[in-house]
């Protein structure tokens, strides 16, 4: 059970207002978001400092971008040698595969096949399979044509690289246990409270919040000594707010179908293509759950709102014509639509390439503590991220 969330609003809205009479205006660290990152920064935090304090605007931690992905536990494979990117998703693997163990979150390491489809392709493997060794994935090695359906009998392809540090988890349950942790540990995590402003004063910072919604909205404030800017989709928004106007976020949409009954068994685990050139995504994957069925996706387009997750949907016949170049058994009528999510990119439309995770002490306001573009692979970067932000946290409060 999430901390307060089962609470009425008007109890959480006491307890805040209790917190601004005895303890916000002694808080040391805001996180101002309550995805996985927020969480998982929470729950390292808090055991280094007391009067960590995590505001989240939706009713629940992880309703956003976290929760609405692939719930992939990623290698660290697809990144620039040195990157944010490579270094936290290393890292991030280990700890996470560690995390769920303790904590018993669901999860299986199952490897994964990225597949070459035609022998062009497979000669990129063996790019792809240096580049994941500089980072320092490893176990990884390339099968021919009768390795891959040893594997996965329905799949075509003529090579694969099997990558066996990759795996999936409960993307949800994951999010709980890390805001779980955090309140065992001291943390204060309110749900239905937006920052509407951010001023320094000192050497603290002051946010001004609402809480609760519609009409039992209670406006509120807090005032602390590090403030950490976790916020996602909005994370660009929330640095303006101090006068930080470095970077844009543009939303990708991504979208799944799922496959399920018997025909999920087409697949045993995890098979990618080779990633778009553009690393706007890594295609359109194949990702056997937890409950047995058979994510399809996801999809990658731009879109102009960061809320938009329903408008103008592809269909199943536009995921059935991607999905057959790996599963030629594939019909459409085994593919059903499933959810979508939004995804922070800093890429704008008209730009390719990667962008790498921004995590960086605020020229300005050197206490506050920016997340922006934490894009995939942050739901597996999530804890090594978090102990990156403690270091920059005891730099700023020492």
């Amino acid at each position: 059970m999430y901390p307060l969330l089962s609470f009425p609003l008007l109890i959480l809205i006491s307890r805040l207002l209790s917190y601004s009479l005895y303890a916000m205006d002694q808080a040391n660290i805001l996180i101002i978001g309550g995805g996985v990152v927020g969480c998982a920064i929470a729950r390292e935090l808090s055991t280094r400092w007391d009067d960590v304090f995590l505001v989240e605007a939706l009713p629940k931690p992880g309703m956003a971008t976290s929760t609405r992905n692939s719930g992939v536990i990623h290698s660290g494979l697809y990144y620039p040698k040195n990157s944010l990117k490579a270094r936290h998703c290393l890292e991030g693997n280990r700890l996470t595969y560690e995390f769920c163990a303790a904590h018993n979150v669901p999860h299986r390491r199952t490897g994964k096949l990225l597949v070459a489809a035609n022998p062009h392709e497979a000669a990129e493997l063996e790019n792809l399979q240096r580049r994941g060794e500089a980072n320092g994935v490893a176990g990884m090695r390339i099968i021919d044509a009768a390795g891959i359906r040893a594997r996965e009998p329905h799949v075509a392809g003529v090579a694969a690289l099997e990558v066996p540090s990759t795996g999936i988890l409960s993307a949800e349950e994951l999010v709980k246990a890390y805001a779980r942790v955090a309140a065992e540990q001291g943390a204060n995590i309110v749900t239905h409270a937006q920052v509407t402003a951010l001023e320094p004063r000192g050497e603290n910072i002051r946010a001004e919040l609402r809480i609760g919604e519609g009409e039992e909205t209670q406006r509120e404030s807090i005032e602390a000594r590090c403030v950490i800017n976790a916020a996602g989709l909005h994370s660009d928004e929330v640095a303006a707010l101090l006068g930080n106007h470095s970077w844009k976020i543009y939303p990708v949409r991504g979208e799944y179908c799922e496959i399920r009954g018997p025909r999920a068994a087409l697949i045993n685990a995890l098979v990618y293509p080779l990633p778009h050139a553009e690393m706007l995504t890594l295609g359109t994957h194949f990702t056997k759950t937890l409950w047995g069925t058979t994510l399809v996706g996801p999809t990658a387009r731009y879109i102009a709102s960061k809320d938009d997750y329903e408008h103008d949907r592809y269909t199943p016949a536009q995921f059935h014509a991607s999905a057959k170049k790996l599963l030629p058994e594939i019909e459409e009528t085994d593919l059903h639509l499933a959810y979508s999510g939004i995804r922070p990119k800093l890429v704008p439309p008209n730009e390719h390439g990667p962008a790498d995770f921004v995590i960086a002490r605020d020229p300005q306001v050197p206490r506050a503590i920016h997340l922006v573009g934490i894009d995939s692979p942050g739901l597996t970067s999530a804890p090594s991220i978090a102990r990156h932000v403690a270091d920059f946290a005891a730099e700023a409060l020492a």
